[in-house]
This record gives C-alpha cells, sequence and structure tokens, in this order.
C-alpha cells in the first residue's frame, strides 16, 4: 500500500493540476485549429471529471512513487501506461456524465500527448538539472533473471547500481527491493524498484518478498554506513538466511559488469568518512622535505603514500627491516614516481647514524612511526622495546632538534595512558619525551598524535582470526568481556596530518592530540562478525577464551584524567593538556634507562621506567574460562 508523505503529496498535486490544464488546453486547441475559439472553463464539469479520473488512475498504476531525482525510461513507461488508461477511460466517464455534449472526440490524441509531455517533461528536466544531463535517464532497463538482492539505502548508489544491473542480461544481481530510513523515501520507486521499509523492517520485507517467490539471496549496502551499523546489519541479515555484501564505489560503477564486493572486517569496523580540511594537509606537506621513521610499517607505510601525494619535495624512507624498506621503496616507485625519495637502512637506537641521515637529509618535517607495538612480545623482551621506543624516540627528537627540522610528530597509542605494559609505558615515557622538548627552545615544534589500534596491523588480533578461519582453527580471544579502540589505518594518518597542521598557538606546544576513535568494540563480538562473514557462524563456530596475557588490560583508554581534553578546530581530533616535565630534569633518568636497558639490567631497568611513567603498573592476567 502506498504510504502517504508530504514529497508524495507534492507530486501528486503537480499530476493533477498538469491533468487538469492538459484538458483545457486540448479543447482551447481543437477549437482554435476549427476557427470556433472558446471561453476558458466553458467544459468545466468535464475538466474535473478527467482531474478526479486521473487521480485514481495515477494512484492505483503507483505514478506518484517515482523520485524525480531518479527519472528514468522506466518512469516515462509509466507515465504513458497511466495516462493512456485515463483517457481510455474518459469517453464512457465522460458519456455516463454529460453525453460528450460539446466535447470534440478529435481532443483525445491531442489530449494524450499534451499530458504525457506536461507530465514527462518536468522530471526529466529536474533530473537534468541534478545530473548535468540526461544519460544516465536513458540507460538501457531490461529485466533479465539474475539473483535477487534487497538494497539497503535509496539514494544515488542504488540509482547506479540499479541502472548498471539492467543494461544488459549478464548482470548477476535482480534487486528486488529497497529499504532506507528517510520516510520522504519510503513507498516510493527508483527504476521501478520499490523503497519497502525502514531498515528496521527487514525481516517483515524479506517475508513479503518470499511470499511473492522473489526472496532475496544478499543483503547489499549501498551507502555510508559506519561500523555498528554493518554489525546490526550482519546479524540481521544472517537470521533471514542472507549473506552480505557492499556496492563498489560510484565511480567503479561505470564499467561492467559490476559485482558485489564482500563485507570486510574494515566495514565491521570503519566509520563514514569524516570531512578533512585537505588543504591545510597539502599546505602542510607540499615542498617541503619529509622524514618518516618506521616508513615499511603499517602506520608508517600509509603515512608515506600520503605524504607523496600531497607533493613533497622529497621523501626519505627510514626503517630497520630490509624487506619493508623494499616493499614500500617499490611501492613509492610505481605510485608516485615523481617524487624524490631516499630508501635508508637505520635503526632510530643509533643516534650516530641518525645524525648523519639528518645531515644528508636535511628534513624539514619528521614523522616517527618506529615502534615495537606486541605487547605480550615487549612483556618478553623489555630492554629492547624501550630501547626502541623511548630512547628511539629520544634520539629522534634530539637529531630533529639538532637539524632544525620544523616539526616532529610521534606516533603514540591509547596504550600510554594508564600504561599495564612495558610497551604502553615506553610509549608514554616517548610522549614525555616530546612534550618535555616541546616546552623548551628552538625551532622544532614536538607533536604527538595518540590513538587506538589500526585494522590489520602487524601482529593484532584481526590478522590473527584470519589466519585462523583461514587454517579451519578456533578463535582464540583473551577474555569475553575484553574490548578495543579500532580506526582504519587511511583515516587515522589522514588524522595525524590534520592534527600536525593545527596551529602550535592554538592548542599549546606541549599539547598531545587525541583521536576520536569511536566506541570500543567487544572482541568477542568481532570474532562472531568475523565467523558470520566467513560462512562459519552458528553451530559451526567456535571461540576458545585463553585468558588476558601478561601487560594486557580489559579495556584501554584514550585519555588520562588529568589532560583536560577539549575539542580542536577539527571534528575527531581532540587535545589533551598538561602531565609535562622539563627536559633538563627528564635527561638523566633517559640516560639511565638507557644505560640499564644497554647492559639488560632488568630489574633496574623497570625501576627507572616506573620512576619516569609513576602509574605504570603490570597487568595482573586474568583466566578465562575456555568456551
Amino acid at each position: 500500500m502506498l504510504t502517504f508523505n508530504r514529497r508524495i503529496a507534492v507530486v501528486a498535486m503537480h499530476d493533477l493540476f498538469m491533468a487538469a490544464a492538459s484538458f483545457e488546453l486540448a479543447l482551447q486547441l481543437r477549437y482554435w485549429l476549427a476557427g470556433a475559439p472558446q471561453p476558458w472553463g466553458f467544459l468545466l464539469p468535464g475538466t474535473i471529471l478527467f482531474t478526479v479520473l486521473c487521480g485514481l488512475v495515477f494512484w492505483r498504476l503507483g505514478l506518484y512513487r517515482g523520485i524525480w531525482y531518479y527519472a528514468s525510461v522506466r518512469d516515462l513507461g509509466a507515465i504513458v501506461r497511466a495516462v493512456t488508461v485515463a483517457v481510455l477511460l474518459l469517453v464512457p466517464v465522460l458519456f455516463v456524465f454529460t453525453r460528450l455534449e460539446d466535447y470534440p472526440r478529435s481532443a483525445l490524441p491531442l489530449l494524450w500527448l499534451l499530458l504525457v509531455v506536461m507530465l514527462t517533461a518536468p522530471r526529466f528536466a529536474y533530473r537534468a538539472y541534478k545530473d548535468g544531463n540526461l544519460r544516465a535517464a536513458f540507460s538501457s532497463t531490461s529485466e533479465p533473471s539474475r539473483v535477487p538482492v534487497l538494497l539497503v539505502g535509496a539514494g544515488d548508489t542504488s540509482d547506479a547500481f540499479i541502472r548498471e544491473m539492467t543494461r544488459s542480461r549478464a548482470a548477476p544481481y535482480e534487486v528486488v527491493g529497497i529499504v532506507d530510513d528517510r520516510p520522504g523515501r519510503i513507498g516510493r520507486d527508483i527504476r521501478g524498484v520499490r523503497v519497502m521499509g525502514a531498515i528496521d523492517d527487514i525481516p517483515g520485507v524479506v517475508d513479503k518478498l518470499a511470499a511473492k517467490s522473489r526472496r532475496p539471496h544478499r543483503l547489499v549496502l549501498a551507502g555510508e554506513f559506519e561500523g555498528p551499523q554493518v554489525r546490526a546489519l550482519v546479524d540481521v541479515a544472517e537470521k533471514a538466511g542472507m549473506s552480505v555484501g557492499r556496492i563498489p564505489r560510484l565511480a567503479d560503477l561505470r564499467d561492467g559488469p559490476v559485482e558485489v564486493r564482500t563485507v570486510d572486517v574494515e566495514d565491521l569496523l570503519g566509520r563514514a568518512q569524516k570531512v578533512l580540511d585537505r588543504h591545510a594537509m597539502r599546505a602542510l606537506i607540499n615542498g617541503r622535505r619529509v622524514l618518516v621513521t618506521g616508513a615499511g610499517g603499517t602506520i608508517g607505510s600509509e603515512l608515506v603514500r600520503q605524504v607523496a601525494a600531497f607533493g613533497p619535495a622529497a621523501v626519505a624512507l627510514v626503517e630497520n627491516s630490509e624487506f619493508n624498506l623494499y616493499v614500500i621503496d617499490r611501492d613509492l616507485s610505481e605510485r608516485f614516481p615523481a617524487v624524490p625519495r631516499a630508501a635508508i637502512l637505520a635503526d632510530v637506537r643509533d643516534p650516530k647514524r641518525l645524525s648523519g641521515v639528518f645531515a644528508r637529509e636535511r628534513p624539514e618535517i619528521v614523522f616517527h612511526a618506529a615502534a615495537f607495538k606486541h605487547v605480550p612480545l615487549s612483556e618478553l623482551n623489555p630492554e629492547e622495546t624501550i630501547l626502541t621506543n623511548a630512547i628511539g624516540t629520544r634520539n629522534v627528537a634530539e637529531a630533529c632538534r639538532a637539524a632544525g627540522t620544523s616539526a616532529m610528530v610521534l606516533i603514540s597509542t591509547d596504550k600510554a595512558v594508564n600504561a599495564s605494559s612495558i610497551m604502553g609505558a615506553s610509549k608514554r615515557a616517548a610522549e614525555l619525551v616530546c612534550q618535555a622538548m616541546a616546552r623548551g627552545e628552538g625551532p622544532t615544534r614536538f607533536v604527538t598524535v595518540r590513538f587506538g589500534n589500526v585494522l590489520g596491523s602487524t601482529g593484532s588480533v584481526i590478522p590473527l582470526f584470519q589466519h585462523q578461519l583461514a587454517e579451519g582453527l578456533p578463535l582464540t580471544v583473551t577474555h569475553p568481556d575484553v574490548t578495543r579502540y579500532f580506526m582504519t589505518v587511511k583515516e587515522a594518518v589522514e588524522l595525524v596530518l590534520l592534527a600536525t597542521a593545527i596551529p602550535a598557538e592554538e592548542s599549546g606546544r606541549d599539547a598531545i592530540y587525541i583521536l576520536d576513535m569511536g566506541e570500543p568494540v567487544r572482541i568477542q563480538d568481532l570474532a562472531r562478525q568475523m565467523m558470520r562473514l566467513a560462512g562459519k557462524g552458528g553451530a559451526g563456530g567456535q571461540i576458545v577464551f585463553t585468558g588476558l596475557r601478561p601487560g594486557e588490560k580489559m579495556a584501554e583508554e584514550l585519555a588520562h584524567a588529568a589532560e583536560g581534553l577539549r575539542a580542536s578546530r577539527y571534528e575527531g581530533i581532540h587535545i589533551g593538556l598538561g602531565r609535562t616535565m622539563d627536559y633538563e630534569l627528564l635527561r638523566p633518568r633517559l640516560e639511565r634507562l638507557e644505560r640499564a636497558a644497554r647492559e639488560r639490567r632488568t630489574a633496574e631497568t623497570l625501576g627507572v621506567l616506573s620512576e619516569l611513567v609513576p602509574e605504570y603498573r603490570a597487568a595482573t592476567p586474568t583466566t578465562a574460562t575456555a568456551g
């Protein structure tokens, strides 16, 4: 049944006005051609009858449901059918009420033509105004037999997808229905496909389609959906016996055939793209010499790619893994061959090597992403972690100051807040280095950006789950209630660049920029969602709870209570202040920490680390029952 709303009412009023106007125009034109002009409205009862008749026919045939923004040849066909029925019914209806008195039969073809044009022209003119042309409106609309799908979202992506699926009989999918949460779209059509209800109505919509032998096999996302929405839709689809897919970008729909891609973990955890100040990001990078440490890692490699896209004068890739350096250097040469680059094997724990690199490369901006980040391995190798994360950061910071670098950006982690692990405490010590040096004199601005886990990073839980699923193994989760923050690496790096572009006078020289990670995700729920996407949900899926490992927490925090978070000029970036130390007081403790770590005196090393980071407390592992 058609659901009336304001927009449908406006369309109905337009069509009824056109019906009345076409009746009058047809009569006037016919009498004028016969040389016997008549006054307007001389057959007013006939005008009223035809308008009422059109209202009933148009409603019955669903003419009001079409969304003008997606007007197509299908809508033209619907208009022709509706007008033909209305005109054919006019003769007997007029005969009953007026005995066709004063109505010339030859006005009927004129009435049919005028009304078709007057209903079609505004729709296609609106589509042309919005699209800039009518090519999309006149695409082929064949109806081959295909895999039935239910679209989620009634917008541009749905329109483009339906159009592409009707161009060729080789197209793999048939759209049998659409759901959308915008009330103005419910009950209307896009290229003849009905918007059947809201997203919460999916189970009922599936049942209705099943009753018509059109049960959808896939639920296809057609629009921007954030992680929590995708996770909820995966649950709904599984209960309804459907798989879940996602329509490719609009740019990918131009050349068919088009396949719906599988929903992946980034869809489950990702968020809708924020509007970014790319002008500020370009102004930060363009024409400057940039150096990235840890350039072959997950964060470092994405930093390199995004920096290269903004036209730097040169990029220096500093990495201590030969293979990782080879991969990112090759990638950069293929994607951005015009960008000058230097591939440098170096360890941030070697200050003399860094000094030589900085003297040769003369970087204006340094992104320090080199770090050990695997919590359990760091617990087993505390000295190596501290020397890389804390002492390595000091080495890079001092090299920046000595070389007169304009800005150094430290990539930090949520594990540095109320640290319970050696990895987290060493990264908090690195934050202290940058905050302390930011308070001192010199040309270098020190920026610290803190965020949580990035999707797919080496050694993280998602690649582990993917490996276990591929091998047919149970998924191992440390605790039923453990949660973590997640962000795509692309979004994290974009916000890192944007945070660096915020003027120091706006935030304070020793501020920490903290990225908005959204809501934390329960790892158990993530594991179950990944099993569903892999077709291993239900009774066939198995999760084993192994207990928290040394250094792990139940939940991470993005900010310390003493940091006094406030908003920045950019959505998704917060500013934290406080908890700083003078560098002259910090320096001797760092030297003691380095000596103890290099001499592998573990107890003394951890003791000095606890002096630097008083909140550091080793977590007590919690044992969870297997399940």
